[in-house]
């Protein structure tokens, strides 16, 4: 679930770059259609993201509306950054819900430098099922980016189910190919 509660006041002089970063993701999704960023200035970031930054399609294409409104109404601040201002309660909303949208379709959490009491930033994963008969794994990697977050709610797993929060390959020793 994608928290979409305000952004916190406390980010206090480092909003502006907070929002240079967030908009930025938001104008790639709606100009590019999303195409994976492979660099990114995280300096304003707690935590490491997994890179490239991916877009989920479909989670892409259920949000664009939403993307689409939120760059409507924060635009005026793109236009005039001195109206960036943690006194400013409707732009921290704004910029909740930008982020809360945002790691709904990257799967990632975006935790920014001063904020309290929130997970870096990183891989994450929400899965609710009741019934699990094959596999389900939450992420499946190749890299431990070590900021990884795999919640599942199951209340079934039948005798042929399996499931995985989060799997590393290692590169070096590939899995046989049934397991690719």
């Amino acid at each position: 679930m994608a928290d979409l509660s305000a952004l916190s006041a406390v980010l206090g002089a480092g909003l502006p770059a907070t929002f240079t970063f967030l908009y930025q993701r938001l104008d790639n999704l709606l100009r590019r259609g999303g195409a994976p960023e492979t660099e990114l200035d995280g300096q304003t970031l707690s935590g490491e993201l997994s890179l490239p930054l991916t877009a989920n399609e479909g989670e892409l294409t259920s949000r664009h509306g939403d993307l689409e409104r939120l760059r409507d109404m924060l635009h005026v601040y793109r236009q005039n950054s001195t109206l960036v201002s943690t006194g400013d309660a409707g732009l921290l909303r704004l910029l909740g819900e930008l982020r809360g949208t945002l790691e709904g379709i990257y799967g990632q959490r975006l935790t920014f430098v001063g904020e309290q009491g929130r997970a870096p930033s990183g891989a994450q994963s929400w899965q609710k099922s009741e019934t699990v008969r094959g596999r389900m794994t939450g992420i499946d990697t190749e890299a431990d980016d070590g900021n990884m977050r795999s919640v599942q709610d199951i209340t079934t797993v039948e005798e042929s189910g399996e499931v995985t929060g989060i799997r590393i390959r290692d590169r070096r020793n590939p899995p046989p190919d049934s397991f690719r």
